[in-house]
């Protein structure tokens, strides 16, 4: 569905993207994570041909994104990081507009609306709709058109987390309709929850990649905790899960009914996240 070869891209000389490569098949919820400044943002524009890049490619279902934009733009829809709708207009007004820019029916405004619990207040002007309002109308502006893919830049930044868990039933009922997802995000558990495959951008590069799952038994340090009984309460004992000691150890607690709990240490997005990057999540 998507194809990045090589992308390469500068501003005033400082590298943005220094060569990256990837692909995202039809139906993925694909995340792309980093650091502010990693060139998440500068990707997205040059895949929805809104920048040019220095060096490389971008193909959308095989469809070079600088010589094919008439037949890619009703393809793709965009829900931004900075909401950019007109302030002084309605929510219904805002997306009649959208609906005669690219000369599609109103019918799926209604529909739309409804599906983001937005219908009783449709006759609002954009100026008093609180963040959350706001994000939930730049994604019904990407899909009026109905588009194979959506490109959302930090969807749920700053949304309290009904909000957010709102758009993440949306989202996952987009994909499971069959939309492919591209999604940057600094909400390691959003991404956890929503991505089939994620990869890593640091400093202009791609620095690792996979599923969530792949990641995290990666960058495991492949230990486990287990909480104990103990005369004075209980005990948490960290242990080693590739050595047959560690086996034979709980067996023994086990047989002497000393076990309260056991759990694994595996990594979290975040956890890998600043491994990586060096960075915490912001």
């Amino acid at each position: 569905m998507i194809t990045v070869k090589d992308l390469k891209k500068s501003y005033a000389e400082k590298p943005a993207l220094k060569g990256i490569d990837f692909a995202i098949k039809k139906g993925e919820i694909f995340g792309f994570l980093g650091p502010n400044g990693a060139g998440k943002t500068t990707t997205i524009k040059i895949v929805t041909g809104k920048l040019k890049a220095d060096h490389g490619q971008a193909f959308i279902k095989n469809m070079n994104v600088t010589e094919e934009q008439k037949r890619i733009i009703p393809m793709v829809g965009v829900v931004p990081e900075q909401a950019n709708l007109y302030e002084r207009l309605t929510i219904k007004q805002n997306l009649e507009f959208f609906c005669r820019l690219y000369q599609v029916s109103f019918l799926n405004i209604d529909k739309y609306l409804e599906l983001v619990e937005l219908k009783e207040e449709e006759n609002t002007k954009v100026k008093n709709l609180s963040k959350g309002m706001r994000q939930k109308v730049l994604l019904i502006r990407a899909l009026l058109h109905d588009p194979e893919i959506l490109f959302l830049d930090e969807p749920t930044s700053g949304l309290d987390p009904a909000s957010a868990a709102g758009i993440h039933r949306i989202l996952m009922n987009l994909n499971a309709e069959g939309k492919t997802i591209f999604l940057t995000s600094h909400n390691m558990e959003e991404v956890d929850k929503l991505c089939d495959r994620v990869a890593f951008l640091d400093d202009g590069e791609i620095v690792a990649a996979g599923s969530p799952e792949e990641l995290k038994l990666k960058y495991s340090d492949k230990k486990i905790v287990v909480v104990i009984k103990t005369d004075n309460g209980s005990e948490e004992r960290t242990l080693d899960i590739t050595g047959s000691e560690s086996a034979d150890q709980i067996a023994e607690w086990i047989k002497a009914d000393k076990i309260i709990s056991i759990h694994s240490t595996e990594s979290s997005l975040a956890d890998i996240f600043v491994e990586i990057t060096g960075r915490q999540v912001r």
